[in-house]
């Protein structure tokens, strides 16, 4: 187990997803962020079923640095209850997590 993690946001648009990313990456709170989409998103919300196109953010960051980019994501992100979900980087190679742990300050 490494101290990095990906981090999973979907975003209404491409758009806002450029917005995120550069926030995210300018305030090194990222590493990097990925911007992939369109999606189709299906979901329950307020018990109705939806199918939405929306773009994933897959966002790299660490541990350490998680709080604060929740946090960012949460006050930049329109919808009410945005997905912010971290996944554990079991393995990688050891060049690119040094660099990744340096990029988030």
């Amino acid at each position: 187990m490494t101290e990095a993690l990906v981090v999973l946001v979907t975003v209404p648009s491409r758009a806002t997803g450029e917005t995120l990313a550069a926030a995210l990456v300018g305030e090194s709170l990222a590493a990097c962020v990925n911007l992939v989409g369109p999606i189709a998103s299906f979901y329950r919300w307020q018990d109705e079923l939806h199918c939405d196109d929306e773009h994933l953010l897959i966002i790299k960051t660490t541990r350490a640095g998680y709080a604060a980019l929740e946090a960012r994501v949460l006050a930049l992100h329109p919808y009410e209850t945005p997905e912010v979900i971290a996944l554990p980087v079991e393995q990688g190679a050891a060049a690119y997590l040094a660099w990744l742990s340096a990029a988030v300050g």
